[in-house]
């Protein structure tokens, strides 16, 4: 099979090789998959760069997340030969998604609705687990509760604005230019903040009549997870996603004790194979009504892939980004 390696560290399109391979061999607690679509995220672009925390040593294939055909059961009764599946790979393991065929870990993978096509499973499924697990699981978000968003144009800043209008709650999105912020009014929000005109510690206080929010979605990090902490009502709780500036951040515990804040870590696992079918189940169940709709605002061949991700480095995508492979 052809797959795209990384054999060393730095920028995509200097450290990507598309090599003959053979197929990978099942390990314990994967399948094989074809795949049709592979989704393209950060962290692909950060494990090119070797500043991801969960890079695999060189060489290896990228790519987090994929809709595909099994093609190897690995003797687990629960999937068949020919069934369309989506899920996340085994790109610590080195077989990504960037490749014809790759390994899904059994424990990640489910069913593609009728419904859905290849290039919006190819997305859903980190995206929308993640902001599940931030909103509800982690962060208990209530109806009636406002919300701030950054990151929000991006496709987990997307899913979170979505998820949350589903459940009852305000959006306040903060997103950087004006076809950003356009498109932050498209996936739902209620109010949006363009970061290149405003400050969004000032706008969120108009917005909420100095209330503040109740919680606050950063995947972002850095001096924009500081200043959130300045947007936060009392009890407010800040969801910390992921570092998309490059930083990690601590919080003033003195400012944590003195206004009942919360700083909630969000890693998109979850303890048990019954919690994270229920979840499944609820994300399914708010596609086929309507409420979630992966936007993809790109398509690229499988030979482009170098050119998809220096476009998500270079912050050009709005949404997501899907390889579309011709077999």
């Amino acid at each position: 099979m052809k797959a795209w390696i990384v054999t060393t560290t730095g920028q995509p399109k200097d450290v990507l090789r598309l090599a003959d391979c053979a197929l990978p061999v099942p390990t314990p607690g994967t399948i094989r998959v074809k795949v049709l679509a592979a989704g393209v995220g950060l962290p692909d672009v950060l494990m090119c760069k070797g500043n991801y925390p969960f890079t695999p040593q060189h060489p290896f294939t990228c790519g987090q997340e994929v809709c595909g055909v099994v093609t190897d059961t690995n003797n687990n009764a629960d999937f068949d030969l020919g069934q369309r599946v989506m899920g996340v790979t085994a790109f610590i393991e080195g077989h990504g998604g960037f490749a014809e065929e790759a390994l899904i870990y059994d424990q990640n993978v489910f069913p593609v609705p009728v419904e859905m096509s290849d290039s919006e499973a190819a997305v859903f499924t980190i995206a929308y687990r993640t902001g599940y697990v931030a909103l509800v699981l982690r962060g208990q978000i209530k109806a009636g509760e406002t919300i701030l968003v950054h990151g929000a144009s991006g496709g987990t800043g997307a899913a979170a604005i979505q998820i949350a209008k589903a459940l009852g709650g305000r959006v306040i999105a903060v997103a950087n230019g004006a076809l950003k912020t356009e498109m932050c009014t498209h996936f739902g929000a209620d109010n949006v903040i363009d970061s290149s005109r405003e400050d969004f510690v000032e706008r969120t206080n108009i917005l909420t009549d100095g209330k503040g929010v109740g919680l606050v979605f950063d995947p972002v990090g850095g001096d924009t997870f500081n200043r959130s902490l300045n947007c936060l009502n009392f009890g407010g709780r800040i969801l910390a996603i992921g570092f998309a500036s490059g930083a990690w951040r601590d919080a003033s515990t003195e400012d944590l004790a003195l206004n009942n804040h919360s700083v909630i870590g969000v890693l998109a696992t979850v303890p048990t194979s019954e919690i994270s079918q229920a979840m499944q189940d609820e994300l399914y169940s708010l596609y086929k009504q309507g409420k979630l709709t992966p936007y993809v605002q790109r398509t690229r061949s499988f030979e482009e892939l170098p050119f998809a991700l220096s476009d998500l480095d270079e912050r050009l995508v709005i949404g997501r980004s899907v390889i579309l492979m011709s077999n």
